[in-house]
């Protein structure tokens, strides 16, 4: 008996430590709102390391210390303007630095929109990342994880993804039987894309929605006209001079939070520009200190 314990014992420390390291699809068989990839549309990573054409979304998952986990997750959503997905260097020390402080963390590989691979590329996104916090909600007892203590860290374009979650959770785009909870408990946003604003040039507006949409989905994906009093508490972080993703985007988004009284913080940095990742190298301050705090006020 003592033996059989030891096994299963063994068996379930070699599959987290293999989980941490292999990529979990989030869908069996055929993806919904796929068409048929031409042959010119083939998943690849370029000479820059970026992942261009994604055709098989996936989860991958780390976990913190044995014994240092304090029940919360994360699914993180990298940016690349809903063209690319990023090298993922950055984004794998994002999500160890989550595990550093006791949450479990999600690195979310998610389709880019295209009319080329989905029947309405609007949604494709908002499926993937729904579909992960299913997964990881259906799964939390395996991993670990508390259900009403998973949210959402996004990242430039990804925080588009994210506040999209988080502002439309009445819109379900997967097939949800169990009628699983999709809403975050909380979101992190790093130098997010908010605002779809047609008199602002926006390539992450344009690859999601087209050129020429309509002001119905403008305003559908303009996701600071959706905050309302059940918008989970949000920690924002922004920089003055981000020529990229203007800071006016965590702005409007905090704006809209105030209004509707829902648990905020910002810090916007004097420099920094776009793209810094973990560490902001003009600043002393770290903003991953900084949330640790506000997470742990919060209860996370």
């Amino acid at each position: 008996m003592k033996r059989v314990i030891v096994i299963l014992v063994l068996a379930s420390f070699f599959k987290l430590s293999f989980a941490q390291e292999k990529a979990i699809p989030l869908y069996e068989g055929i993806i919904p709102n796929s068409k048929k990839a031409p042959a010119d549309y083939v998943e690849h990573v370029d000479s820059s390391g970026l992942t261009r054409n994604l055709s098989n979304p996936s989860i991958t998952p780390y976990f913190p210390e044995k014994g240092k986990s304090t029940g919360t997750a994360v699914i993180i959503c990298p940016g690349g303007g809903y063209l690319v997905l990023p090298g993922m260097e950055n984004n794998v020390a994002i999500a160890k630095a989550f595990n550093k402080i006791g949450i479990t963390a999600f690195l979310l590989k998610y389709r880019m929109p295209h009319d080329k691979v989905m029947i309405d590329k609007t949604i494709g996104p908002l499926q993937d990342l729904q579909k992960a916090m299913q997964m990881v909600r259906k799964r939390s007892i395996e991993w670990g994880i508390d259900p009403k203590k998973v949210g959402l860290a996004g990242f430039s374009a990804g925080g588009h993804l994210a506040t999209t979650l988080g502002t439309h959770q009445d819109w379900s785009v997967i097939e949800n039987k169990e009628n699983i909870n999709l809403r975050p408990d909380f979101m992190v946003l790093v130098y997010p894309v908010i605002l779809f604003d047609p008199l602002i040039p926006s390539g992450v507006r344009e690859r999601l929605i087209g050129k020429n949409a309509p002001k119905a989905l403008l305003d559908l994906f303009s996701n600071e006209k959706h905050v309302s009093s059940n918008t989970p508490p949000t920690f924002l972080v922004h920089t003055v001079d981000d020529g990229t993703v203007p800071v006016k985007n965590s702005l409007d988004f905090f704006d809209a939070l105030l209004r509707f009284k829902v648990k905020a913080s910002m810090h916007v940095f004097q420099a920094g520009e776009h793209g810094f990742g973990l560490d902001n190298p003009n600043n002393k301050d770290k903003w991953m200190d900084m949330c640790q705090h506000w997470l742990e006020e919060n209860g996370f």
